[in-house]
């Protein structure tokens, strides 16, 4: 019973009865014990291979949440018998024993969902549903904006502070920590911190970022890294890198973290411009107001001074006619 709630639980833990039970209305019995009732109080319970016709049409099922005083247990187990359609011990005669001797049974009405049992994938997949509805609408009266919620997968160990919105189809996991955000579609966010950012549309932030005051834009992904006040807005890969404020990140621009054998950072300090389609080389260090040009590659330990620009590229050679020789084409 995975969706059964500790409030559900208390309720038989503050009842004054020496027997208490949960009771769950439902509009197909079939397959479950029936709770027959008077007066809303328990009078018995029937397994259904044993119940009557009249019995089966009961619509009060056995939730299979008990509680019983340690003496009532005592006194009735001893008297159980297995002389039943199943040839079984049914803890449920209990009830019916102490029913007889006079004692009152308190029945616990519960919702049917609480009471839903997982034995195959498509029952785990229904469970599922509900579980993320429930997170979800703790999350929106929080405060949260969800759009099409039924498309959004939040874990329950993710927090929300402040203002935040969450587009469509968004996943969130782990314990992230989402601060006056905006996560947009399609998007994943796993075990890391976003302050004041906008994440998105479909951005990956890997677990151990921390991203404040940043935008990350399409397709952009961050892995343990620490980004504040960074302009990331499409097509790039920052791994294990640390970037200071005013830094723009353009688009292809990656942080080549591995070498085969071992994972280095990359540190990018503050107001530099990365141009499009960058390559940086970890483990490197790359100053405050720096450009770097479009296509460069910075290889590791490059020393870059201030105010400079970085740029390497292999020189614009044109080959005249070449493509009519090739195809065997006329120039016409």
């Amino acid at each position: 019973m995975p969706l059964i709630k500790a409030e559900k639980l208390r309720e038989f833990l503050s009842t004054s009865s020496l027997i208490a039970i949960s009771v769950v209305e439902t509009e197909n019995p079939q397959g479950y014990g029936r709770v027959i009732l008077e007066n809303n109080e328990v009078v018995k319970i029937v397994e259904e291979k044993d119940a009557s016709e009249e019995e089966k049409k009961i619509r009060y099922i056995n939730g299979g949440v008990y509680l019983f005083d340690i003496e009532i247990l005592k006194r009735y187990l001893p008297q159980l018998s297995n002389q039943n359609a199943q040839r079984e011990y049914y803890i449920t005669d209990v009830i019916h024993l102490a029913k007889k001797d006079g004692h009152g049974i308190q029945a616990i009405f519960l919702p049917a969902e609480n009471l839903l049992g997982v034995n195959s994938r498509v029952d785990l997949a229904k469970a599922e549903e509900i579980y993320l509805r429930r997170i979800r609408n703790r999350i929106m009266r929080e405060g949260t904006t969800i759009h099409l919620p039924e498309s959004v997968y939040i874990e329950n160990s993710v927090q929300f502070i402040g203002e935040c919105e969450i587009e469509p189809n968004v996943v969130i996991t782990g314990k992230s920590v989402i601060v006056n955000s905006k996560i947009r579609a399609g998007s994943v966010v796993e075990d890391s911190y976003i302050g004041n950012s906008t994440i998105g549309v479909m951005a990956h932030i890997r677990p151990g970022s921390y991203i404040l005051n940043s935008k990350i834009g399409n397709f952009v992904e961050v892995k343990n890294s620490n980004l504040e006040g960074v302009k990331a807005g499409h097509l790039a890969y920052l791994g294990d890198a640390s970037i200071g404020e005013g830094t723009n990140i353009g688009a292809g621009v990656i942080t080549a973290n591995y070498d085969g054998k071992k994972k280095y950072r990359t540190k990018i300090g503050k107001n530099v411009f990365v141009g499009s389609d960058s390559q940086i080389i970890a483990p490197v260090e790359i100053g405050d107001n720096i450009m770097i040009g479009a296509g460069t590659t910075i290889p590791s330990n490059a020393e870059i001074q201030p105010g400079s620009l970085a740029i390497s590229r292999t020189n614009l050679r044109v080959i005249k006619d070449f493509f009519f020789k090739f195809f065997n084409k006329e120039n016409r």
